[in-house]
C-alpha cells in the first residue's frame, strides 16, 4: 500500500490517535519525531498551512489534521474497521467526536491556561461538555459500542493521560470519578490495552512540557501588557 511516514511528536494527543490507528490496522511506518518548539522544513513543506503534527505521509501523499488521517487510515486499510459500517451510526460517530474536539478537549485547554475567574468558568462549561460523554458511554465498556475500541475511542483518548496532566499542571480537577463513574471506568479499560500503552509518552515529562508551556506562554502574555 506505499510508504507510510508519521510526522509527530511523543507528547501530543493528536499524533497518538494516529499511532494507535496504525497499529491496530497492522500498518507499518516510520516516526519521524518533531520538535514543535522548532519546526521543522520538512513539517512546513507538508503542512504549511497549519504548521501542525500530526502529518501522515502516504506515498509522498501529506495528510494533515488528526481526525481527517484516522478516517483516512480507516478508508484506505480495511483490516478492523474503526468507524460503524452504518451511515447513522458512522454520523453519529463524527458528531461526537466533533463535540468532544470543540467542547471537552478546548474546554479542558481552556481551564488549564486561564486563571482565576475565568478559569473557574472555563472549568464549569468544560464539566457541563463532559456530563454529554458520560451519558454517551453508559452502559458501554467502550465507545465503539462492543468489546473493541474504535474511531470514537481513539478520539476520546487523550482523557486518561493527557487530561490528567493538565489537571495536575493547571491545578483543577474535572475528571471526578464520582460525577462521571461510567466514562472513568471507560478510562480504566482503554489504558488496559498494551497497544495504547504502547503510544503513552512517560508521563514525567508530560509533565514538565505542561508546566513549561503553561508558564511560557504566560509570561508572552504578560510582556503584550
Amino acid at each position: 500500500m506505499g510508504e507510510v511516514k508519521v510526522i509527530g511528536s511523543s507528547k501530543s494527543l493528536f499524533c497518538a490517535r494516529v499511532e494507535w490507528a496504525l497499529k491496530l490496522k497492522g500498518v507499518e511506518y516510520e516516526y519521524l519525531q518533531e520538535d514543535i518548539w522548532n519546526k521543522s522544513p520538512l513539517l512546513l513543506k507538508h503542512n504549511p498551512v497549519h504548521k501542525k503534527v500530526p502529518v501522515l505521509v502516504h506515498d509522498d501523499k501529506p495528510i494533515a489534521e488528526s481526525l481527517v488521517i484516522l478516517e483516512y487510515i480507516d478508508e484506505t486499510w480495511k483490516d478492523y474497521p474503526l468507524l460503524p459500517e452504518d451511515p447513522y451510526e458512522r454520523a453519529m460517530a463524527r458528531f461526537w467526536a466533533k463535540f468532544a474536539e470543540e467542547k471537552c478537549l478546548m474546554g479542558a485547554f481552556a481551564a488549564f491556561w486561564k486563571e482565576g475567574e475565568e478559569k473557574e468558568k472555563a472549568i464549569e462549561s468544560a464539566l457541563e461538555s463532559f456530563t454529554f460523554l458520560e451519558k454517551q458511554i453508559q452502559g458501554k465498556k467502550f465507545f465503539s459500542g462492543d468489546d473493541n475500541i474504535g474511531y470514537l475511542d481513539l478520539v476520546m483518548g487523550w482523557i486518561p493521560l493527557w487530561l490528567n496532566v493538565m489537571e495536575e499542571a493547571g491545578g483543577m480537577k474535572l475528571m471526578d470519578a464520582q460525577k462521571f463513574p461510567s466514562l472513568h471506568e471507560w478510562t480504566q479499560n482503554f489504558i488496559e490495552i498494551p497497544l495504547i500503552k504502547e503510544c503513552f509518552p512517560p508521563r514525567d515529562a508530560l509533565v514538565n512540557y505542561f508546566n513549561f508551556s503553561l508558564s511560557y506562554n504566560r509570561s508572552m502574555a504578560a510582556a503584550k501588557q
